[in-house]
C-alpha cells in the first residue's frame, strides 16, 4: 500500500473520488432516483386536486393517492442510499487521505520536523481532513441535489406555466451576487482560523510535554494566561467568520417567503380568471417548498466548498515536501543480509545552514572494532554517527560500509542493522517489553514472542532486577515518553532496545549521562563481552567508560583532533588527558568526602 502511494507523491483529491467511482455512481444514481420522484409527485398532487375539482370522483383521486405514495416511498429509499453511499465514499476517502499523509510524514527528515510545528500537522490530519471529508461527503450529496434538481425543477416549471416559473426564477440573481461577495470572505477567514487553531494545538501540545517544568518554575499562571490570549483571538477569528456564514440561513429563507407571497399573488390572481387550476398553484407550491432546501443548501455546500479548498491545500503541503534523505530502490536479497565490514568516512564535512558541524573528516573504522568518541559539547559526536544512520547525510564527502556508499543502501536495510541508542531516549505510551522490542519482528505481544531477546537485553542493562519490582513487570504500561521510569532506567531502556535486535554495528550515544558510576561500571561488565567481534561505537564524557574502547577518536569544533588508545591518549598532552585528570582528581575528591 505504501509503495503504491510513494508513486503518485503528489496525489490529487480527484484521484481519490476516482477510487471509488463505482459507490459514487451508485450514489449519483440514487440521487436522480430521488429527484425524478420527488419532482413527479407535485405532478400527481395537482391531477389528483384536479379531479376533486372537477368532479371526476374519489376512484380517481385515491389512484393518484397510490401513485403519490409509492413515489414517496422510492424517493425515502433512495434519499436513504444516496446519503448512505456518498456520505460513506467521504469518510473513506478521509481514512485514506489520513494514511497516506501519516505514510509520507514517516518518508520526511529531521529538517522537516525541525521546521514544522507539531500542532500545525496535528490540526492538518483532524480538522483540515474533517473539513475535506465534509466537502466530498456533503458537497457530492448536496452539491448533486443542487446542480440537478433546479434544472430538472425548472424544465418542469417551464413546460407547465412560464410566468409563474419567472417568479420564481426572479431570486435566483439575487442569490448568485451575494454568494460571489461571500465566498471569498469565507474563505479568507476560515484560513486565518485554521491557522490559529494551529497555534493552540502547538501550545497545548507543548505545555502539556513540558507540564513538569512549567510547575517546577511555578509559572502556571503565565501559561494560562497565554493559553487565554490565543483562544480569545481564536474565538475572535471564529465569530468573525460566523457573522459572514449565518447571515445565509435568514437570507435564503427571506428569499424563500418572498417567492412564496409574489407566487400566491400571481397564481390567485390567475385562479380567479379561470387561467390555470387549483392544482397548478399547488404544483408550484410543492416546487418552491422542494427549491426551500437546495436554496438554503446551496449556500452551505458553498460554504463546505470554500473550508474543504481551503484545508485541502494545507493538507496538500505535507505531500509537497520531500525528503532531504532519499530513499534508494531495493539492494539484492544478498546485499540485505550482508553490510558488514569496515566503516570509511571519506573527507566527510557536514554544513547546516551557514555553520559548518563537521570539517575534513577522513576515518577508517575495521569491522568488529570498538570505538569511543568524545569531545566538547557541540564539537559534533552526535552529528558524526547521525550520517552513519542517515539521519542526515554529509554536505560532501563520502561514508561508506563494507565499500558501499550509504546512500545506496536502502534505509530500512540500512537502519535494520544498527542498534541506536540516542542521548535523549524517546519511549512510546506502550508496554516496557513492547518499547525494548521495537526493533524486532512487529507482534501484539512482545514479552509472549521475543522473551528471550528481552529479558538478555535487559539483563545486560542492568534493568532486569528494577523491572521484577513493576507491579506488571515487562507488560507494566509506561507514560508518555516514558514519563514514570527515571532517567537512569529510560536510558538503560534505550540501551536494552538497541541490544535486543543483535545488530552488526552498536551505537551506544552518552547512554550513561543519567546513571550513577556504580551502576555504570555493572552495565559494562555485562556489555562489553557483548562487544566482542561486534563493531561498536560509545559516545561519552566519562573516561570510565572511553578507556573500555579499542581507540578513542576526540573531537572538536568538527575536527578529529586525536586518535588512539586510552593509553596512547593519556601519554600525550590534550583534550583526553586532561578530561582524564579531572574526572581522577573528582573520583579522589569523593572518596574524601564518604
Amino acid at each position: 500500500m505504501l509503495t503504491d502511494f510513494m508513486q503518485k507523491s503528489n496525489p490529487s483529491l480527484w484521484s481519490y473520488v476516482w477510487t471509488y467511482r463505482g459507490q459514487a455512481s451508485a450514489g449519483m444514481v440514487s440521487v436522480c432516483i430521488y429527484l425524478c420522484t420527488s419532482l413527479l409527485n407535485p405532478i400527481i398532487l395537482r391531477r389528483a386536486i384536479d379531479a376533486l375539482q372537477e368532479g371526476r370522483g374519489f376512484r380517481e383521486f385515491f389512484q393518484h393517492l397510490i401513485v403519490f405514495l409509492i413515489l414517496a416511498c422510492i424517493a425515502f429509499v433512495a434519499a436513504v442510499l444516496m446519503r448512505r453511499l456518498l456520505l460513506g465514499i467521504s469518510h473513506r476517502i478521509e481514512h485514506d487521505i489520513r494514511r497516506d499523509v501519516f505514510a509520507h510524514l514517516t518518508t520526511l527528515d529531521q529538517a522537516y520536523y525541525h521546521a514544522e510545528r507539531t500542532g500545525d500537522l496535528m490540526t492538518k490530519i483532524t480538522s483540515d481532513l474533517g473539513a475535506v471529508r465534509e466537502m466530498i461527503g456533503q458537497g457530492m450529496t448536496q452539491g448533486a441535489r443542487v446542480a440537478l434538481g433546479f434544472p430538472l425543477a425548472f424544465g418542469i416549471m417551464l413546460a407547465t406555466d412560464v410566468r409563474l416559473t419567472l417568479i420564481i426564477a426572479a431570486i435566483l440573481p439575487v442569490v448568485s451576487v451575494v454568494f460571489f461577495l461571500l465566498v471569498r470572505l469565507v474563505r479568507k477567514y476560515y484560513d486565518l482560523s485554521q491557522e490559529q487553531f494551529s497555534i493552540i494545538t502547538n501550545f497545548a501540545q507543548e505545555a502539556f510535554a513540558g507540564i513538569r517544568t512549567i510547575k517546577g518554575f511555578g509559572v502556571e499562571s503565565r501559561w494560562r494566561e497565554q493559553f487565554t490570549s490565543l483562544n480569545h483571538e481564536f474565538i475572535r477569528r471564529n465569530m468573525t467568520l460566523t457573522k459572514i456564514e449565518e447571515p445565509l440561513w435568514p437570507f435564503m429563507m427571506f428569499l424563500y417567503w418572498i417567492g412564496g407571497v409574489m407566487l400566491l399573488w400571481f397564481a390567485g390572481r390567475q385562479i380567479i380568471s379561470g387561467e390555470i387550476s387549483l392544482g397548478v398553484y399547488v404544483q408550484f407550491q410543492q416546487y418552491l417548498i422542494f427549491l426551500q432546501w437546495p436554496m438554503l443548501a446551496l449556500g452551505w455546500t458553498v460554504n463546505l466548498l470554500q473550508r474543504g479548498r481551503t484545508s485541502w491545500e494545507r493538507i496538500r503541503t505535507i505531500f509537497e515536501a520531500t525528503p532531504a534523505i532519499q530513499n534508494p530502490e531495493a539492494a539484492p536479497e544478498r546485499a540485505q543480509n550482508d553490510l558488514r565490514g569496515n566503516i570509511e568516512f571519506s573527507g566527510v564535512g557536514l554544513t547546516l545552514g551557514e555553520r559548518a558541524i563537521l570539517s575534513d573528516i577522513n576515518l577508517s573504522i575495521p569491522a568488529g572494532q570498538r570505538v569511543a568518541i568524545t569531545g566538547p559539547t557541540g564539537s559534533g559526536k552526535t552529528m558524526l554517527i547521525s550520517l552513519l544512520v542517515r539521519l542526515l547525510d554529509p554536505t560532501t564527502g563520502t561514508v561508506r560500509i563494507g565499500g558501499r556508499d550509504i546512500r545506496t543502501i536502502p534505509l530500512e536495510t540500512l537502519r535494520g542493522h544498527i542498534g541506536l541508542a540516542p542521548q535523549e531516549p524517546f519511549l512510546f505510551s506502550d508496554t516496557l517489553a513492547n518499547n525494548i522490542a521495537l526493533g524486532l519482528k512487529p507482534v501484539n505481544d512482545a514479552m509472549a514472542t521475543h522473551e528471550q531477546d528481552i529479558l538478555r537485553a535487559a539483563k545486560i542493562a542492568r534493568l532486569s532486577e528494577e523491572i521484577e519490582h513493576f507491579p506488571k513487570k515487562y507488560r507494566t504500561l509506561l507514560g508518555e515518553r516514558g514519563v514514570t521510569l527515571s532517567g537512569g532506567q529510560r536510558q538503560r531502556t534505550a540501551i536494552s532496545r538497541a541490544l535486543a535486535r543483535n545488530p552488526d554495528l552498536l551505537i551506544l550515544d552518552d547512554v550513561f549521562s543519567a546513571v550513577d558510576t556504580q551502576t555504570e561500571a555493572g552495565i559494562l561488565e555485562q556489555l562489553l563481552p557483548e562487544l566482542s567481534g561486534r563493531t561498536s561505537i560509545l559516545i561519552s564524557h566519562r573516561v570510565s567508560t572511553l578507556r573500555h574502547a579499542d581507540r578513542i577518536l576526540v573531537l572538536d569544533k568538527g575536527r578529529i583532533i586525536q586518535d588512539g588508545s586510552h593509553a596512547d591518549l593519556i601519554a600525550q598532552p590534550g583534550y583526553y588527558r586532561t578530561l582524564d585528570e579531572i574526572q581522577r582528581l573528582e573520583a579522589r575528591l569523593e572518596e574524601t568526602a564518604s
